[in-house]
């Protein structure tokens, strides 16, 4: 049956998935947000305030919610505050939190029981990691575990997407030429649509942490640039090169390369993260190929999409000159002595 649903922020990246996911269960939909990162869809309720003004959380208070999502990812303290002045008006609580949160000393794959940083829920703004645990336990003070769900993802993918990891390599590819692809080709690549995680978050009735990824392996990193090349109807060629060469040269993991993860170092087993939990309670990803299709089809729409980065975002991608002069230094090489 319908529900009331409160979302706080909801316009950007997986805040609309989460209303259209919403709505398209025939729920009663309210965004609460200062309006300042995009604009609500027809059809939905708006109600313009700042969660860190108490009184403009208190307008909130006069209504019942079956449900509150909640992404933020800055000081804790603000959602200990949201969280508090909710509870007596709201029966759920859920959380788009991150896998980040887990400790970097883990013995094995990481489930939900793995060690988490130190967080407080009453903190200021600290580092992602912190910020996002230290939110989980302000929300679990709240409302309790038995009313709340921490829905925990890792790369997020999809149209919207506000990072530009994809839509970076969907952008280089389009432009044609040689591309530095890294190796190895069948790196496991374990992701989340946007629209999956939000289908998922809405409709779990889970409690507490829940790992919300694709199986390991899900796709690998020769078929996201494969299908890239395919949908953007691109006469680029890959040049695949090796792991070990581009850390050499100080290539960046995750941010000049976006997506990429070298098989050895601290993140080699980034992408093993068992998500069995929430695979077997309902969560279905959809295949790689609608993910990238999508999200072309999204930027070409959208031309300008992240192009601009915002402050508190850090920039992804290589600039052309690093990557021909990587090329180049591959290319050249020495022979290896026998």
């Amino acid at each position: 049956m319908p529900r009331k649903v409160l979302v706080l922020g909801g316009t950007d990246f997986v805040g609309p998935a989460v209303v259209d996911a919403a709505r398209a269960r025939g729920d009663d939909v309210t965004i609460f947000h200062r309006g300042q990162t995009g604009s609500a869809p027809d059809g939905v309720r708006v109600v313009h305030g700042d969660r860190t003004n108490a009184a403009d959380l208190d307008a909130l208070a006069t209504e019942t919610w079956d449900m509150v999502v909640d992404a933020w990812s800055r000081a804790p303290r603000v959602v200990l505050a949201s969280a508090r002045a909710l509870e007596p008006h709201a029966a759920r609580y859920v959380y788009i939190s991150t896998i980040s949160v887990y400790a970097d000393a883990h013995e094995g794959v990481i489930t939900e029981e793995s060690p988490t940083v130190q967080a407080r829920p009453d903190a200021d703004t600290t580092d992602y990691a912190a910020d996002k645990r230290g939110a989980e336990l302000a929300i679990e003070s709240a409302f309790g575990i038995e009313r709340s769900v921490f829905a925990r993802p890792g790369l997020i993918l999809g149209p919207r997407e506000n990072i530009g990891r994809l839509p970076w390599w969907l952008r280089r590819i389009a432009a044609g030429g040689e591309v530095l692809a890294p190796e190895p080709r069948d790196l496991a690549v374990q992701y989340v649509d946007a629209r999956d995680l939000a289908a998922f978050a809405i409709e779990a009735s889970l409690n507490g942490a829940v790992n919300v990824l694709s199986r390991p392996g899900h796709t690998t990193m020769e078929e996201m640039l494969e299908l890239s090349r395919e949908v953007t109807g691109s006469r680029a060629s890959l040049t695949w090169v090796d792991a070990e060469f581009l850390l050499s040269n100080k290539v960046e993991p995750w941010t000049e390369l976006p997506i990429w993860v070298p098989p050895i170092g601290d993140m080699a087993s980034f992408y093993t993260c068992d998500s069995s939990l929430a695979l077997q309670s309902g969560l279905i990803c959809r295949p790689a190929r609608d993910t990238v299709q999508d999200t072309w089809s999204w930027l070409r729409e959208h031309p300008d999409w992240q192009q601009v980065v915002s402050a508190n975002r850090s920039r992804v991608g290589m600039t052309p000159e690093r990557e021909a002069a990587l090329l180049s230094a591959w290319k050249n090489q020495p022979p290896a002595s026998l």
